[in-house]
């Protein structure tokens, strides 16, 4: 165990402001400071300094769908990550080395991530769903120099360059593979190599473009969101000695924000529950017996919940989150029935930690997300004039304040990086109103992004890989509401004269979609028309279809739709 830096009395002052000011809304935005550091290091000086002070608490809890539980202390996550952080020493990686971390909610991300801060190099969190072409990307663009990966994954990483070390966690190792159960023989204490500049990269997450058919990769540093995920705790509202229960799959940056930085900052512990399908009635058995104190769910999470007996969990948790899209007012009313608490909704981006939310203790006006977070100078801009609004504008920060939780920028792209930041302020892209109250409402994006079962969608990504196809002449994607998932990618396709019938179109059009797209993005309504709405200059009119497609599906209409089920 490590004793407290400088750098940790900076970071607890901060965090124990926020948890003495916890309810406190005027009190917190007036007095809160970011902290000060040019050197931090959040796996040895702050986890191993908690893991000193309360080595038996809980660090991570995981009950696998078969309701068998398993905790690991504060104390014993510190010493395995050190283990860990000595054998990627052992294997070749130090000060700056990029790993991807393709991993399911197991300890091995926790140790992994931790052991990776450690030694200073950089994880590249990524989901288990991509496909073999998303992932070779990634690998290509994060300059990484090894992955690791659950064993039973092993085609997708067939692809990969031979340089690349490819770690496993699970049995049946592949040939060429290193197994992450050596780590085990490593040594116990870890010695860094000296102080870990606060500034170095230490992360980089993929983000969905909105004019690229490539996700953008973002950067942030040993504080970015280390130390900026103090305002995403202070939204949660989670203390010390919290069982925080977080829904979300790892390799976006919801699962850093809930399912590490945050807990770990409150010293409380990370739950997580490893359903192989989501059933409501049992959730509500495992948050009882567990006594889950803080949740977070994204909304077809809680749109599934409301569907059952929402009396059936006796003891609620005290701190009710909603993330990733606004909530339903119905929603809001019906679990606030039941469990006499209020979800309450915040926003933020890969980008940025929590820069707006519902704090605790304040009133919650259902359909807003709450208020800026202490440390973010929130602003709404005109997004075609640039002039600040007092209704309705762009949710942009003003960078004349120093802001820790925003992103270092886009890695190899100055130029997306000025845009972003152009005149100086960071414009997130997305579109909110106002009130009197300085409450905040969203109202949509700036482009033509959506959100489908909780995972932002590109249309131009998708649209890119279906035009791949000999069959598609011109692809437009747009969401159609759903009311589960909220929506679901729809394509408006325009057949070349090569396409035989619409029935074999669809056949094969859904099989190139997907070999080619991770299982989120897929498709799964196509209609094919005789042409696009455009513009004048030729640009596909989205916004056209996507109220064709509300009225659609509004009115009940199913003809001409070719759903992606019929075809598999």
């Amino acid at each position: 165990m490590r004793t407290e830096t400088a750098a940790t009395r900076a970071v607890r002052e901060a965090r124990d402001f926020l948890l003495t000011h916890r309810t406190d809304y005027d009190a917190t935005i007036a007095g809160f400071r970011w902290p000060e550091l040019t050197e931090f290091n959040f796996a040895t000086e702050w986890f191993d300094v908690v893991a000193g002070e309360h080595p038996d608490r809980a660090a991570v809890t995981i009950v696998s769908a078969d309701l068998v539980d398993q905790s690991w202390s504060y104390a014993e996550l510190s010493q395995r990550s050190d283990q860990v952080a000595n054998w990627l020493l052992s294997l070749g990686l130090g000060r700056g080395s990029r790993m991807i971390v393709m991993l399911n909610n197991t300890i091995e991300i926790w140790e992994i991530i931790l052991g990776i801060f450690k030694i200073g190099a950089v994880a590249i969190p990524t989901s288990t769903l991509l496909s073999p072409a998303d992932l070779a990307y990634r690998v290509e663009h994060g300059d990484a120099s090894s992955i690791i990966a659950p064993t039973a994954l092993h085609a997708q990483l067939e692809g990969l360059p031979a340089s690349v070390i490819r770690i496993g966690v699970g049995d049946d190792l592949p040939e060429g593979w290193v197994s992450m159960a050596d780590s085990y023989t490593a040594p116990t204490e870890f010695v860094p190599e000296g102080p870990t500049p606060a500034d170095d990269l230490s992360l980089l997450y993929f983000t969905s473009g909105t004019t690229s058919p490539r996700p953008k990769l973002v950067r942030h540093t040993n504080v970015s969101y280390p130390v900026g995920h103090l305002s995403t705790m202070w939204w949660l509202g989670v203390q010390p000695g919290d069982v925080h229960l977080n829904i979300s799959s790892p390799g976006w940056g919801k699962h850093a924000w809930s399912n590490f930085f945050s807990p770990f900052l409150a010293q409380a512990t990370v739950f997580v529950f490893n359903y192989d399908r989501f059933d409501a009635a049992t959730l509500m058995k495992v948050m009882d017996t567990h006594q889950v104190t803080t949740f977070c769910a994204p909304p077809t999470v809680w749109r599934m919940l409301i569907q059952a007996d929402l009396t059936q969990l006796s003891h609620p948790p005290r701190e009710l989150l909603g993330a990733g899209e606004p909530l339903n007012p119905e929603v809001i009313t019906q679990v606030r029935n039941a469990w006499g608490a209020t979800i309450r909704d915040g926003f933020g981006q890969t980008e940025m930690t929590c820069c707006v939310g519902n704090s605790p203790g304040q009133v919650v006006k259902d359909g807003s997300m709450g208020r800026p977070m202490p440390g973010y100078p929130v602003v709404l801009l005109d997004p075609v004039t640039g002039e600040p609004r007092d209704d309705e504008g762009e949710i942009c920060l003003d960078l004349s304040v120093p802001i820790l939780g925003l992103m270092d920028g886009y890695h190899l792209d100055p130029e997306l990086t000025m845009a972003a930041r152009r005149n100086g302020f960071y414009h997130t892209g997305d579109i909110a109103s106002t009130d009197a109250d300085g409450y905040l409402t969203y109202v949509g994006r700036a482009d033509d992004v959506f959100k489908a079962s909780d995972y932002k969608i590109s249309p131009f990504e998708l649209e890119s890989i279906l035009l791949e196809h000999a069959y598609v002449a011109e692809a437009a994607v747009v969401p159609s509401p759903d009311p589960l998932r909220a929506a679901v990618p729809k394509a408006y396709i325009c057949l070349t004269a090569s396409a035989s019938d619409h029935e074999d179109a669809a056949r094969q059009v859904y099989a190139h979609a997907r070999e080619r797209l991770s299982a989120f993005q897929r498709v799964k309504i196509v209609e094919f028309v005789d042409d696009l709405p455009k513009t004048i200059s030729g640009k596909i009119r989205r916004v056209e279809l996507r109220e064709r497609e509300a009225k659609r599906v509004s009115a009940g209409d199913e003809s001409g739709q070719f759903r992606e089920r019929d075809y598999r």
